[in-house]
C-alpha cells in the first residue's frame, strides 16, 4: 500500500500500486493541471542565479538552429 499526500491540495491518498493512480503524485487530473499551470505562470522556480538570454535565445525556439525543424534518423 502506497500512502501519500497530494502536493497541490494536500489531500491524503492510499493506493495499492502507483499504476492504480495514473496522476501520481497528484490525487487527480485537476491537481496535476493546477501544478502544471503554476510552473507555466512561473509561480515555481528552481533556485539559482538568473540567466541572461542572448538575442538568439529570445526567438522562442527550443531546438538548436542546426535541427532546422527536422530530425534525421541515423542508420
Amino acid at each position: 500500500m502506497i500512502q501519500g499526500r497530494c502536493p497541490t491540495c494536500s489531500k491524503p491518498f492510499a493506493v495499492a500500486s502507483i499504476d492504480d493512480l495514473p496522476t501520481f503524485p497528484f490525487c487527480s487530473e485537476r491537481c496535476r493541471l493546477v501544478d502544471l499551470g503554476r510552473w507555466i505562470d512561473e509561480d515555481y522556480a528552481i533556485p539559482g542565479p538568473p540567466v541572461e538570454l542572448g538575442p538568439e535565445d529570445q526567438d522562442g525556439s527550443t531546438r538548436p538552429p542546426e535541427a532546422n525543424g527536422r530530425f534525421d534518423e541515423e542508420d
